[in-house]
């Protein structure tokens, strides 16, 4: 079962959400969002990227920093913007992007059951990176990003999210990027329960995005677990924010790739290497793959169509049939010499709604030499990774519409 519990979420009254909400603080560098918030002194940026306030001498690890956040976080509930509600509560939350729609349960999910692994991940995290989100939770006292999860879809709670979004939500604005937010206030103690009693439907979750956050509050809470002689397991600091969508519903967008030289090979000589692993040929235009285990290839201002060939990888393994990983194992590491794409200065993606026309924009540029369009993974593929206890490959994921941050945050101070 999926232990979810409601919370007393601090949120932004609904003529506000629109300026206070923002995107996740990893998704944009300081420029980007010094830029974003030029003219938005609320938006919520300032409180979980709170180093844009700063020049780049700062380091955004610091304590002046995280102060930062906090005070700005404190300065939009003093000035009334945001507000707490008085009673734990579950909330509804729903994203339209292009006329889809998913729409997802906000609550607090269980750091021992993340611990035990009954909330599933699919990558590794890195200490530098859990370390600065679990001191900006335990400075501001709030868990202000939600972990993204998701979980195979059951009638149960399909059922109860129908019901409660047949009313009309609390929230509702429309981003300056095109996406619908919509955010509904549950609060009756009876549907409370049925949310509860749904979930316990759900035999696991699965991180979809977020894992440095949910590695973070694990961290938080073992270290108020240590400093607490009368610990219990019930403090809300075992629990972290969490927004949960069914499988169903989401939408995975291709994660590309652009490399900044070929090693000094010709295009022919790249595909004469490439030739016991793929069938390579010219194609009229952008090769946006519509298959799995095709991929685009752009070089020197003109696209080829690669489909791998049979036995150039094992279908039944997991992770590596995945085609970011049969590209990173046939293409990339034994013809190019990239073996860390995470690591070597090498290798960019480009990843979500901006395609092939941003591929060709940076290899016409010079920037970059080469360039592959990816078929999309499926979520399927990444929930088999994941009950497999394997690592998906990098940058083999992008979810798209990105959950807001500021639209209900869990503060530690009950």
């Amino acid at each position: 079962m999926a232990i979810v519990r409601p919370f007393k979420g601090l949120r932004p009254k609904p003529e506000h959400a629109k300026e206070i909400a923002s995107p996740p603080y990893d998704v944009l560098n300081a420029r980007e969002a010094r830029e974003m918030t030029s003219n938005n002194p609320n938006s919520f940026l300032r409180v979980n990227k709170a180093e844009l306030e700063f020049d780049d001498s700062v380091d955004p690890y610091s304590e002046e920093v995280y102060q930062r956040g906090k005070d700005n976080l404190n300065r939009l509930a003093d000035e009334g913007l945001m507000h707490r509600d008085k009673s734990p509560c579950f909330y509804i939350y729903r994203l339209t992007m292009g006329g889809k729609s998913q729409t997802g349960l906000a609550a607090l999910t269980s750091v021992d059951e993340y611990d035990r692994g009954l909330i599933k991940k699919h990558e590794h995290t890195r200490p530098e990176k859990v370390n600065d989100r679990a001191n900006h939770i335990s400075f501001l006292e709030a868990q202000v990003g939600p972990v993204f999860t998701t979980f195979r879809q059951v009638p149960e709670v399909k059922a109860v999210f129908e019901k409660i979004t047949a009313a009309s939500p609390e929230i509702d604005f429309v981003a300056d990027d095109g996406v619908r937010h919509e955010f509904w206030v549950v609060d009756d103690e009876e549907m409370k329960k049925a949310i509860v009693d749904a979930f316990a439907k759900v035999p696991a979750l699965y991180i979809a995005d977020g894992h440095h956050r949910s590695q973070s509050a694990s961290e938080v809470a073992r270290r108020r677990r240590e400093a607490n002689p009368d610990h219990t397991g019930d403090e809300i600091y075992n629990y972290f924010l969490n927004v949960i969508f069914p499988d169903e519903e989401l939408r995975i967008l291709p994660y590309n790739r652009v490399v900044k030289d070929t090693g000094g090979m010709s295009v022919d000589e790249l595909i004469e290497k490439a030739s016991d692993k793929f069938e390579t040929v010219p194609h009229d235009g952008a090769v946006n793959p519509e298959k799995p285990h095709e991929f685009g290839m752009y070089c020197g201002g003109k696209w080829y169509l690669m489909k791998s060939k049979e036995g150039s990888f094992d279908p039944e393994d997991p992770t590596n049939s995945i085609d970011a990983a049969i590209l990173g194992n046939n293409f990339i590491s034994p013809i190019l010499g990239i073996d860390d794409p995470k690591t070597d200065k090498r290798i960019d993606f480009v990843g979500g709604i901006r395609g092939t026309r941003e591929l060709e924009k940076l290899v016409d540029s010079g920037e970059y030499k080469l360039a592959f369009s990816l078929h999309a993974t499926t979520i399927e593929q990444l929930l088999k990774v994941a009950d497999a206890g394997q690592v998906m490959p990098p940058k083999s994921t992008w979810f798209e519409p990105k959950l807001r941050s500021g639209m209900v945050v869990n503060l530690l101070n009950e």
